[in-house]
């Protein structure tokens, strides 16, 4: 996926954030740009940044020190529920209103922008066929009747309704079963290409992390430590990269003992 070389769509200019009274901050001097059109996966373990900095884009967090810009502006000047609603926002398990159906979730921002129920029911059924839900089938649904794929299908359905310009997806699919998480990651990598969205990818799974970015962002302990497309990134003599990469061969290594052992 080679991202478009148009303005910046999401700057960070030498960013930190602490929380208040913490003993050290939680990032530290991050500098990057998202490029429009390209997806920005964003690795790293449990604890190293990686949700902050998300955060960061829409507001949900403010920086202690920096600037955070997102469409040319920094985010303390954007109003934050407008901000919100130009950013489609995927979190585990779809972050899905129970008490909604299907068709309430997907078009829940739409419906806050004032779009009229013609053009809603309109875009929700475009929206559920796209990341493959038979509108008739699944619209008047509620969460709690579907699987966990296809609650992240809805999720994702519903991030994309209001068409923002930008998608932050927070470790989507870590719930999943492999052979979902596997569908579900195809699916999205065509859906970004077909569309031409930019994207921010939180994971802590290289595999993952190369099929679906355009970059990718290696974070340890707060810090960007690596910035490269896959291709530099299965190249870098990095230590935590070569960790990762570690873990790929190691995985390679297993599946050839079991295929033997069978």
């Amino acid at each position: 996926m080679s991202a478009q070389l148009n303005n910046p769509l999401v700057e960070f200019r030498d960013v930190s954030f602490s929380h208040p009274g913490g003993a050290s901050p939680v990032i530290s001097h991050l500098s990057f740009a998202v490029l429009q059109g390209e997806t920005l996966v964003l690795l790293g373990e449990s604890g190293c940044g990686k949700t902050t900095t998300l955060k960061l884009i829409n507001r949900l967090l403010l920086p202690t020190s920096g600037q955070v810009r997102v469409e040319g502006k920094s985010t303390v000047d954007w109003d934050p529920i407008r901000l919100r609603r130009r950013t489609g926002y995927v979190i585990q398990e779809g972050g899905l209103f129970p008490h909604f159906t299907v068709e309430s979730n997907v078009g829940l921002v739409p419906a806050l922008e004032g779009w009229d129920e013609t053009r809603i029911k309109k875009r929700v059924h475009e929206l559920l066929s796209l990341v493959g839900l038979e509108p008739n089938d699944f619209a008047q649904r509620y969460p709690g009747e579907l699987s966990g794929g296809q609650r992240q299908r809805v999720g994702v359905a519903r991030a994309l309704a209001a068409e923002p310009p930008l998608l932050l997806l927070d470790e989507p699919f870590a719930a999943l079963d492999p052979l979902t998480r596997a569908s579900l990651q195809r699916q999205f990598a065509d859906l970004t290409r077909r569309l031409n969205k930019t994207a921010v990818f939180v994971t802590h799974d290289v595999r993952e992390a190369l099929l679906l970015g355009s970059r990718i962002g290696l974070m340890q302990k707060g810090q960007l430590v690596l910035l490269e497309t896959p291709e530099q990134f299965l190249k870098s003599t990095n230590q935590q990269a070569l960790a990762y990469l570690d873990t790929l061969r190691l995985t390679n290594v297993s599946k050839r003992g079991k295929e033997g052992a069978e």
